[in-house]
């Protein structure tokens, strides 16, 4: 039988502006602090984020079958995407994964995980899924790496408050990047 896809042949790539963890590998640098939080999901499917933790059950968070409802404690920050370039942001909500890059910030030969990039695999499906981190040598962001991180406009807080973090025109204009000093 012939080949059912020609060598090299792969789906497309979906363009997101959030990175996530997936089977396999990502990689990426982190390009601004972390905001925290925790999240919760509501019976229309649409996060909420919030500064502290909600003590009593929020009147739109999604209820299991078991009568029972969740929310997480997440980290957001903004990472360059190794594969595409692009400024995006990940939250990561998975404790393991959180663990081991605090493990690697409060590490004294590792420091400042933005000042390195890092790799995430995970194996396994669903629940099941298991992650591991692994930091690459610390290299420096190159200029245009920089210029670029300068130029992507994304506003953390406004996971906050439910507005798209995103300014519809994602990068600055030169004259405005001409006044930001590297």
């Amino acid at each position: 039988m012939e080949n059912f896809l020609e060598e090299g042949a792969s789906a497309p790539k979906t363009n997101s502006n959030y990175f996530k963890l997936i089977e396999g590998t990502i990689k990426f640098r982190i390009v601004s602090p972390a905001k925290y939080g925790y999240e919760y999901w509501t019976e229309e499917n649409k996060p909420v984020r919030l500064h502290e933790k909600s003590e009593k059950k929020p009147e739109d968070v999604r209820v299991e079958a078991n009568g029972s409802w969740t929310q997480k404690h997440f980290w957001a920050f903004k990472v360059i995407d190794r594969e595409d370039g692009v400024v995006k942001v990940f939250e990561i909500t998975q404790k393991s994964v959180k663990e081991e890059i605090e493990a690697l910030n409060e590490n004294t030969e590792w420091g400042n995980p933005s000042e390195y990039d890092i790799s995430i695999t995970g194996t396994g499906k669903g629940l099941d899924r298991r992650y591991t981190v692994q930091p690459s040598p610390r290299k420096p962001l190159t200029k245009e790496e920089e210029s670029l991180v300068a130029r992507t406009e994304i506003d953390l807080d406004a996971l906050f408050t439910g507005d798209n973090p995103f300014n519809e025109k994602s990068e600055i204009s030169d004259s405005e990047l001409e006044k930001i000093p590297f």
